[in-house]
């Protein structure tokens, strides 16, 4: 059973809870929410056609065991310089000290490839040891023709080698997904 604990605005405003945390991060207009919906085979977190729309951290409690956290996306969403630079701290912070943090799903549009901030994010976990894992998201959709950055883990320390590649419109990808979380 899943059940939504919050919208949180701070990271010190954030349960303090044993669950281990899985968390989901990318751009603006990634398909974050659609693929937290697919993965956990229902709609629980706020979908929309306005990237930028998360604007919290978002808490869902899975069976009493786990979290699943949705996290404001990040390159996009029109918001002041004041707004961008809070959240990033927010981020930040979030990243730094939540110790439940299991895992972050890195979610990078596989039309697009990884953009600067998705490797900035990236350089960032990797010099605070902070575990991810690279999804492409939106595997359904055609290809742009240009020239995507291939991301190698050996480059990369914190990051899981497996490169995971899903549609949350097709349901494709997602056991990996789920197996990591243990939703059945």
């Amino acid at each position: 059973m899943i059940k939504f604990v919050g919208s949180f605005e701070t990271v010190k405003s954030l349960p303090k809870t044993q669950f281990m945390e899985y968390a989901f991060i990318g751009r603006s207009n990634v398909g974050k929410s659609s693929l937290i919906n697919a993965v956990v085979g229902m709609p629980i977190a706020r979908t929309s056609n306005t990237p930028g729309r998360t604007q919290s951290l978002n808490l869902f409690n899975l069976d009493d065991r786990v979290m699943i956290v949705d996290l404001p996306g990040y390159g996009y969403a029109k918001v002041s310089k004041v707004d961008a630079m809070r959240w990033l701290q927010r981020l930040e912070e979030y990243l730094l000290t939540r110790r439940q943090l299991k895992r972050l799903f890195v979610l990078i549009d596989s039309r697009i490839g990884p953009k600067d901030a998705d490797l900035d994010l990236m350089d960032f976990c990797d010099v605070n040891a902070i575990p991810y894992q690279i999804v492409y998201t939106k595997k359904d959709k055609r290809v742009r023709e240009e020239k995507q950055r291939e991301i190698l883990h050996t480059e990369h320390g914190a990051m899981v080698p497996e490169i995971l590649q899903t549609s949350a419109e097709k349901k494709t990808g997602l056991e990996p997904i789920r197996e990591i979380i243990g939703i059945k």
